[in-house]
């Protein structure tokens, strides 16, 4: 009898060890939440910056934007947008006034996978200046960034470090 029970722990112990250290874990990494506030939405929308409808902000143009290395991404109504798919930004280079508040319209088309805007200072190591609430897509988010100052300053994904852009105040 006792080495029956012996037998069942050791038959149980391989069971656990073996479930702990499957090479697919059944989850996905999702970051700690933002100590950054809320961004104020727009009216109409609900706390997390999609319309109260759950329907998903509208984006720049009727149709997705192009991939664009040019600094002239904007939206009919004077947001800053921004683009991801294939886990890398659509626009490596936008641009936003400077000493005044602005928007940006950030479209994750990159279904399952979460993505957001950090701006920094200077380049991607820099200090976080402003964080967006990161979600997965297909979506488009209405971010409210602060004024900032005349610069050159580095837009980055947090979950995907190598998404990075830049992003010009003037």
């Amino acid at each position: 009898m006792r080495h029956l029970r012996l037998f069942s722990l050791a038959v149980l112990s391989l069971a656990a060890f073996a479930a702990c250290s499957s090479a697919a874990p059944g989850w996905t990494y999702a970051p700690a939440p933002s100590v950054t506030p809320a961004p104020s939405t727009a009216a109409g929308a609900g706390a997390s910056g999609a319309p109260a409808s759950g329907a998903p902000a509208p984006s720049a143009a009727s149709g997705a934007p192009a991939p664009s290395s040019t600094p002239a991404a904007s939206s009919a109504t004077g947001a800053v947008v921004i683009s991801a798919s294939g886990i890398k930004y659509e626009q490596t280079t936008v641009s936003a006034p400077a000493g005044k508040p602005f928007q940006i319209s950030f479209e994750n088309k990159d279904a399952g996978t979460p993505h957001n805007v950090v701006i920094h200072q200077g380049d991607a190591s820099g200090a976080v200046l402003f964080s967006g609430v990161v979600f997965s897509g297909v979506e488009t988010r209405a971010y409210d960034v602060p004024a900032l100052a005349a610069g050159t300053y580095a837009f980055v994904c947090i979950v995907h470090p190598t998404m990075v852009g830049t992003l010009n105040v003037q």
